[in-house]
C-alpha cells in the first residue's frame, strides 16, 4: 500500500545542507496502523509529508496504492491526495468561516463528485458518527479543542480514504479527551479498511499500532516488524 525507496530529504540552513532523513526504506500493508515515533528533530513530521506527497523528498521515491505519486504533476498529486488519502493535524486546520458541516464538506467539494444531497446526507451521518450531529452549524471558535479534532476527524474519512496520514492527533487534547479521539479514529479506520500512518509522542498510542517505527539520526533505527527496508519494485 505505501512503499518508500531510498527517501532522503536535505534542507539548507545558514546556505549549508541540512540533512533530516537519508536512505529510508519502507514498506506498509494495507490496512495496518504504523506509528512513528522518536526524539523531537528527527524528521518524524518531514516523514509522514514524504509519504503523504505534501512535501517533495530530495532523493527516492515514494508508491501510494501502486502509484508513484512524485512522478505525478502538482495538479495530478493533489487529485490523486484528495480522492485516496485522507489528513488529521495536532492543529486540526478547519477553515475558521466555515460551520463544523461545510468544514466536513470540502473534500466533496475538491472532488466534485458527489450530487449534494449525497454530500450533505454523508458529511452529516460522519458528524453524526463522532458525536457531532447537534454541531454541525457551530463554526471551529465555538468548538473545544476535543470537538474540532472529531471535525477534523470526520472530514478526513469524508473521501473514504483508503490511507490515512495523522500528525500528533492527540498533541492539543487531554488525555481524557484524546483516548476518545483515538478510539473514534480506530473504529473509522477498522470500518472503512484504511491504512493508517500517525507520528506521536504518546506511546501509549504508539503501542496500540500493529507497527511501531523509531526514527533517530538520519531515519528509521527500530522497526516492531524487524523490517527495515522495503522490496524492491519494479
Amino acid at each position: 500500500m505505501i512503499v518508500a525507496e531510498n527517501l532522503g530529504k536535505t534542507y539548507r540552513s545558514g546556505g549549508r545542507p541540512l540533512p533530516v532523513l537519508e536512505g529510508v526504506d519502507l514498506a506498509v500493508d494495507a490496512e495496518g496502523i504504523v506509528a512513528i515515533v522518536g526524539p523531537s528533530g528527527t524528521g518524524k513530521t518531514t516523514l509522514l509529508g514524504l509519504l503523504a506527497g505534501l512535501d517533495r523528498p530530495t532523493t527516492g521515491r515514494v508508491l501510494l496504492a501502486g502509484e508513484d505519486i512524485f512522478a505525478l504533476g502538482e495538479d495530478d498529486r493533489a487529485v490523486f491526495r484528495a480522492r485516496n488519502v485522507g489528513f488529521v493535524f495536532q492543529t486540526f486546520h478547519l477553515l475558521p468561516t466555515l460551520t463544523a458541516l461545510e468544514n466536513v464538506l470540502v473534500p466533496f467539494e475538491l472532488l466534485g463528485r458527489d450530487r449534494p444531497g449525497d454530500a450533505g446526507r454523508r458529511a452529516l451521518e460522519l458528524l453524526d458518527r463522532v458525536g457531532l450531529a447537534d454541531r454541525a452549524t457551530h463554526y471551529p471558535a465555538q468548538l473545544s479543542g476535543g470537538e474540532r479534532q472529531r471535525v477534523a476527524l470526520a472530514r478526513a474519512f469524508a473521501n473514504r480514504p483508503r490511507i490515512l496520514f495523522a500528525d500528533e492527533p492527540t498533541g492539543n487534547l487531554d488525555a481524557r479527551t484524546g483516548e476518545r479521539i483515538v478510539g473514534l479514529m480506530e473504529e473509522l479506520n477498522r470500518e472503512a479498511r484504511t491504512t493508517l500512518v500517525l507520528v506521536t509522542h504518546d506511546r501509549s498510542l504508539a503501542d496500540r499500532a500493529h507497527r511501531v517505527l523509531e526514527l533517530g539520526t538520519g531515519g528509521i533505527v527500530a522497526d516492531s516488524a524487524g523490517l527495515s527496508a522495503a522490496p524492491a519494485v519494479g
